[in-house]
């Protein structure tokens, strides 16, 4: 029998690869946020991997909690993840993966498309997706999976608070507010470069953006995280000393 993955947190999306991890023959063994992880630790010392899907809102909770026998076990899944997210704790042989596709209560997994994924855990990722039909790919460095995550935060953030001001669908975003569209991704990409401590292929991550947009032309820009997205952005600008003022002027009009 294959080793048990673990799964913390048991939302949509942790659903959808606990799924495709049983359908390669992995026993799941879910943890939710009333398990003490140390206690499961102790049951489960030595896993497949651990899989992180909680919601953004606890992810550096989570982290911080995990058992010292998982330390080298982890994969990560997250909007806006970037790497500060997980260097200041001991992990080793991370992996992570930037979920392209939609899981919404009632409804089956949407793509967008392939999520890629990093890291040794990366092909079992890969396999459990594929088993149910969403595609991922593996992609072979940390830089280029760092691009990968900056991509996912371009296209997030920039959708979101550009649809408080617009509304419709990223379609509808790029053919009637294009000029909008590239001053928000402007900003938001400029906030990422602190975020990442470096300089950013602007050009490709706006191709990347739109091949997403052509993913799903009808996706709709703002979701209801938009306005939290857009005022966590305005606090990370801040503290880098940016002037943001297409963010600025959607938050004198919405917020």
């Amino acid at each position: 029998m294959h080793k048990p993955i673990v799964v913390i947190g048991i939302g949509e999306m942790a659903g959808v690869f606990a799924r495709g991890f049983l359908r390669t023959g992995h026993p799941v063994y879910p943890i939710t946020r009333d398990m003490d992880l140390q206690a499961e630790a102790n049951t489960i010392p030595d896993p497949a991997f651990v899989l992180v899907a909680v919601g953004e809102a606890d992810l550096q909770a989570t982290l911080r909690q995990i058992p010292s026998q998982w330390h080298d076990k982890l994969a990560l899944l997250q909007n806006e993840l970037l790497p500060r997210d997980w260097q200041d704790y001991p992990f080793t042989n991370l992996s992570i993966i930037s979920v392209w596709f939609e899981k919404k209560k009632g409804q089956d997994a949407k793509v967008l498309l392939a999520s890629p994924a990093f890291g040794p855990h990366a092909d079992s990722l890969k396999q459990g997706l594929a088993s149910i039909d969403i595609p991922c790919r593996v992609v072979d460095s940390a830089a280029e999976m760092q691009y990968e995550l900056v991509r996912k935060n371009v296209y997030i953030v920039t959708t979101n608070i550009a649809g408080l001001k617009t509304g419709g669908s990223v379609s509808q975003l790029w053919s009637e507010h294009e000029v909008l569209a590239r001053a928000v991704a402007s900003d938001v990409m400029d906030i990422q470069a602190t975020l990442v401590n470096e300089a950013l292929p602007r050009e490709r991550l706006i191709e990347g953006m739109l091949e997403a947009f052509k993913g799903d032309p009808e996706h709709k820009c703002m979701g209801r995280s938009a306005p939290t997205r857009l005022q966590r952005a305005l606090q990370q600008a801040d503290q880098a000393g940016l002037d943001v003022a297409s963010l600025k002027k959607i938050a004198a009009d919405q917020l």
